[in-house]
């Protein structure tokens, strides 16, 4: 069984980093991702990631900030976010997908329950 265990979200103020974990138990998979969702808004994508490596895409508007890594020996990964905007809020999953690397939220079978991010000004 599949299952993605977050952690790491929190209350920091602008310009403050956060580190996001998230441990995949199961099996490992070809891409994993993490998204976030404000309220009223649309998911979307932050970051892909090939598992074997050599790929990881951004979201334009968050490239230089956020930095995606991984653990391949925990099968964890993780999201740094640097110098954290007042319109970075929101609740931030990570999720896994047997497709190939891509931004599409629909390609990801298994999610995370999500971490709030909260940023105050």
């Amino acid at each position: 069984q599949v299952q993605l265990v977050e952690s790491g979200g929190g209350l920091v103020q602008a310009g403050e980093s956060l580190r996001l974990s998230c441990a995949v138990l199961g099996r490992t998979f070809n891409t994993y991702g993490w998204f976030r969702q404000a309220p009223g808004k649309e998911r979307e994508c932050v970051a892909a990631m090939r598992w074997s490596g050599g790929l990881t895409l951004y979201s334009d508007s968050l490239k230089g900030r956020f930095t995606f890594s991984r653990d391949n020996a925990k099968n964890t990964v993780y999201l740094q976010m640097n110098s954290l905007k007042p319109e970075d809020p929101a609740l931030y999953y990570c999720a896994v997908s047997s497709s190939a690397v891509q931004s599409r939220a629909s390609a990801y079978a298994y999610w995370g329950q999500g971490t709030p991010v909260t940023v105050s000004s």
